[in-house]
């Protein structure tokens, strides 16, 4: 199982041979460059939400793979409405689970805001537990600490993917509240240095995670980590 990271909340899992990626927003991406796009062929693409910066790359993507998009009921309008075939989105509602070929998917509640790119009402943003094989890993797409992370403690989470950049969701601080809050001390942090309202200082933001007893991993973009 493997985890490839294309700069601020795009990412791609490799579970065991079936490809699945997160919130493609890649070419408008200066820090990502390097990052040939068309050599992106996922099988499913899931959607936190629906803002440009977690979308962009969507419908190039999904055109050349065929892929199949998920995401909740307002924001998987949208995708219907950029030539997406419908045979190829899966809408769905918090609280739903998908049975996949390649494991289970739940959505979870995320607080933010949501528009699509067209300005429409995208629906509430979300998180996803991904399920596969003896992996739980949490995707907690653009959000603020919330209480509800609390409910997902019992699920002795592997993996959490926390934005921490701060400004539009939760900062360090709060993302290490989170790590409390639903008991996972491996973290993976997205959403920062993109733009400039959401630079970090990455040795302090590791220094601080590990006095809190937290493994927080920063990979390059580009860079594959086995999970």
């Amino acid at each position: 199982m493997k985890l490839t990271y294309y700069g601020h909340a795009t990412l791609a899992f490799d579970f065991s041979g079936t490809q699945v990626l997160i919130d493609p927003f890649i070419s408008y991406n200066k820090q990502a460059e390097g990052v040939a796009i068309e050599t992106i062929l996922p099988e499913y693409i899931f959607l936190t939400h629906g803002h440009m910066d977690h979308v962009a790359d969507m419908a190039v993507i999904q055109k050349q793979a065929n892929a199949t998009v998920a995401a909740i009921v307002e924001t998987a309008a949208w995708v219907g409405k950029q030539g997406v075939p419908a045979e190829k989105i899966i809408e769905f509602n918090l609280g739903g689970t998908l049975y996949l070929p390649f494991g289970e998917v739940k959505m979870v509640y995320a607080l933010h805001s949501n528009a699509t790119p067209d300005g429409a009402y995208g629906g509430n943003p979300v998180g996803f537990v991904f399920t596969v094989a003896d992996k739980k890993i949490y995707v907690a797409g653009d959000t603020a600490l919330t209480m509800e992370m609390k409910l997902l403690a019992n699920l002795q989470l592997d993996y959490a993917i926390l934005p921490i950049g701060g400004h539009y969701t939760m900062d360090v601080d709060d993302a290490i509240l989170a790590a409390d809050f639903i008991q996972c001390k491996e973290i993976i942090g997205v959403h920062y240095d993109t733009f400039p309202p959401i630079a970090i200082d990455k040795e302090q933001a590791q220094a601080k995670f590990k006095a809190a007893g937290l493994n927080l991993l920063l990979p390059a973009i580009g860079e594959s980590i086995a999970l």
